[in-house]
């Protein structure tokens, strides 16, 4: 995958289970998901590479098992019939909003996946600078599940990243479908550095000038 064009150091990635204080970023929160309506989102995008494809990420089961926080069924959710058919290959991208980052961010999400032994869910975190959605310029931060196994319990995870600009975070879910089950996510959170003094002066003096152009002359 490409690089990120940006200040992005490795991500630093820690784990708390729910019901543990998550760590605080002092900055600006410029992303609080819940996924309360996954059909109404708002700026996100979903890129369904898997083949031969299936379905995307959907509403969530609470059947299944219910969400972190809110009502039963407000997660996001994605499984094996990402692929359609038992033996195609999922490749299922749930992408944020682009967001205008200030520097030292946290991005703060919980995820699980179903309960039922046997299966090798896997989902990848990754971040891309600008405002595409061209899956090859996203550098993956993250890796959870694959040998080191998913939680069947909602679990948090945070990563600290060090990004100047705009960006965008993306979920993917891949694998051979037929190792697949079912995954959700939830609470999904993105704090970023208040902009520097600087940066607020040169955005005020820019907004003045953009008035003085505006104003009328006086007769």
């Amino acid at each position: 995958m490409k690089p990120v064009n940006s200040m992005l150091a490795a991500a630093a990635v820690s784990l708390a289970a729910i019901g543990a204080p998550a760590a605080q970023a002092a900055g600006v929160e410029v992303l609080n998901e819940g996924f309360a309506s996954v059909s109404g989102l708002s700026g996100w995008a979903q890129v369904n590479h898997s083949v031969p494809p299936g379905d995307g990420w959907f509403q969530g089961n609470a059947g299944i098992f219910p969400a972190q926080a809110g009502p039963a069924d407000s997660y996001a959710a994605v499984n094996f019939l990402s692929a359609s058919g038992s033996g195609g290959t999922v490749d299922n991208w749930l992408i944020t909003p682009e967001l205008s980052l200030s520097g030292a961010t946290v991005l703060s999400f919980t995820t699980r996946h179903g309960a039922e032994p046997g299966f090798d869910d896997r989902l990848e975190v990754l971040f891309s600078a600008g405002a595409g959605t061209d899956t090859s310029g996203f550098t993956v931060l993250t890796t959870i599940g694959g040998a080191g196994g998913y939680a069947t319990d909602w679990t948090q995870y945070n990563l600290n990243l060090d990004a100047a600009g705009s960006g965008r975070f993306a979920f993917r879910y891949f694998g051979p479908a037929d190792t697949l089950n079912y995954v959700g996510l939830d609470s999904v959170s993105v704090v970023t550095a208040v902009p520097e003094p600087s940066t607020w002066a040169m955005l005020g003096a820019g907004l003045g000038l953009l008035g003085l152009r505006r104003r009328k002359p006086q007769a």
